[in-house]
């Protein structure tokens, strides 16, 4: 679980510092950058497993794709002068890790910071571009983590996710040592071991090059950071054949849903009656209005050895998933999610009420709010340890949203070192939340009127004797 993110000179990100809970929604007007905090999360991600240069090639652009130019990270990054991406991440991990190899260990530590600064300069050859590298990279234990986490939890959930109570344990850290150079090593039973001596040479991160668990810490804040994911799940992929060969896990475009379904149905917890899980999914769909549906299935078609999701609806017609509309295969996708205790990790959702009726906003909110772990519950089988972030600039997500999860986008000046000042992404919490804190900006009912109110210019309104 990620509870706090502080980015400095990514795209908008100047200089923002932000608490997460398990639910977070991001309200703001379209072009403020909102989606700027999902590209941070998942960069990190991506930085975990790939090299720097693939995961700056993966990272959405400007321009909404990926493959760019790696000074599109950078504010300003076209300038001549010097560029730096500092990020630090806090963050919540599992005490036990278990490596590719089937090697497990546990944790000396479960609440972490890890802290990365990338800068960016001329290719080491003459007929390439510029390129990013590795200035400093940190792992350390947070020292207080139960006042740290900041977001109300009961007792049980505390101590089952943060079992100890902290320390000053060092995990990765970069030394400078004058001329003989910048070193980064791992400690591990508190013996450092030395990575690398040139940083700025390395093609990778040493946290994503840790895939063994004779580093157990190391290697469970990259297990975790590898699952921070972007769902952005796409009718086409939704819609698309299911085969046998494939994955069978809901990717995050929403590919495999059919086998996703039946292995999760046909779990050994559930193999003896897989219509539970079934019914489950069927009795979530019907929450939306317009949606009269009696049951669900996933058939396997042997001769063409095909997934396919088959629903039927109250007056008798059956009809495969693809059939629906977009915004219904979404809500689908994630009541499917929602019954697989295997889907754990960070879901970061850009505004989730597209394709969705207004009658049906309430449903939605509450299902994505459902997917997010129940703090007032030891995490389990039955209370998957999720977190999800959603952004919207709808109204009526924002009114369905209580204050506590909610910061509202906004841009204010910042001072840069020449003396000017430009405009940068802040991201306000509710004034009273347990997010607001002395010398924290806030917001107010005051601020989100264009949410709450009708607007101005509305020509239709409800007659006052529907109102009273």
């Amino acid at each position: 679980m990620l509870t706090r993110l502080q980015v400095q000179g990514f795209k908008n990100l100047l200089d923002v510092d932000i608490e997460f809970g398990p639910f977070t929604c991001i309200a703001g007007a379209n072009g403020m950058g909102k989606s700027n905090v999902f590209d941070v999360i998942e960069f990190l991600s991506y930085l975990a497993t790939d090299s720097l240069a693939q995961a700056a090639q993966r990272v959405r652009t400007t321009a909404g794709a990926a493959g760019g130019d790696p000074r599109d990270l950078f504010w300003d990054g076209y300038r001549q002068r010097e560029h730096r991406i500092k990020i630090a991440a806090e963050m919540i991990v599992p005490a036990e890790v278990e490596d590719e190899l089937g090697a497990r260990a546990r944790v000396a530590a479960t609440a972490l910071r890890y802290e990365i600064t990338l800068g960016y300069g001329p290719s080491r050859t003459d007929h390439t571009g510029g390129r990013l590298y590795l200035l400093d990279e940190d792992l350390r234990e947070i020292s207080d983590p139960r006042t740290r986490t900041k977001f109300p939890a009961s007792p049980g959930f505390l101590d089952a996710v943060i079992p100890d109570r902290g320390g000053n344990q060092v995990f990765l850290s970069t030394d400078r040592r004058g001329m003989q150079g910048i070193f980064i090593s791992a400690h591990e039973s508190g013996q450092p071991v030395e990575k690398t001596r040139y940083p700025g040479r390395a093609a990778r991160t040493v946290l994503s090059a840790t895939i063994t668990a004779d580093n157990p810490t190391v290697l469970a804040a990259r297990n975790e950071m590898r699952s921070w994911r972007r769902l952005a799940l796409e009718p086409s992929a939704l819609r698309a054949p299911d085969g046998t060969v494939g994955p069978e896990s809901l990717a995050p475009d929403g590919r495999y849903l059919p086998s996703t379904l039946y292995r999760v149905a046909h779990a050994p917890e559930w193999s003896a009656e897989p219509d539970r899980v079934y019914a489950a999914v069927a009795g979530r769909l019907s929450d939306l209005s317009g949606i009269a549906v009696e049951d669900l299935e996933v058939e396997y078609d042997e001769a063409r050895e095909l997934f396919t999701l088959f629903l039927r609806e109250k007056g008798g017609l059956r009809l495969p998933a693809r059939a629906l509309s977009e915004g219904t295969l979404r809500f689908l996708a994630l009541c499917v999610l929602l019954e697989d205790s295997t889907f754990t990790g960070l879901i970061c959702m850009e505004e989730p009420e597209n394709g969705i009726h207004p009658a049906n906003l309430p449903a939605m909110v509450q299902l994505v709010r459902d997917l997010a772990v129940d703090r007032d519950h030891p995490p389990g089988d039955d209370n998957p340890f999720r977190q999800v972030i959603i952004n919207t600039h709808s109204p009526g997500v924002v009114q369905l949203c209580d204050p506590e999860d909610l910061l509202l986008a906004d841009t204010r000046l910042r001072p840069m070192p020449d003396g000017g000042a430009v405009r940068a992404l802040a991201l306000l919490p509710f004034r009273g939340s347990w997010r607001a804190r002395p010398g924290v900006q806030t917001f107010s009912h005051a601020d989100v009127v264009p949410y709450l109110a009708e607007p101005p210019e509305a020509r239709l309104r409800l007659p006052s004797d529907l109102t009273t």
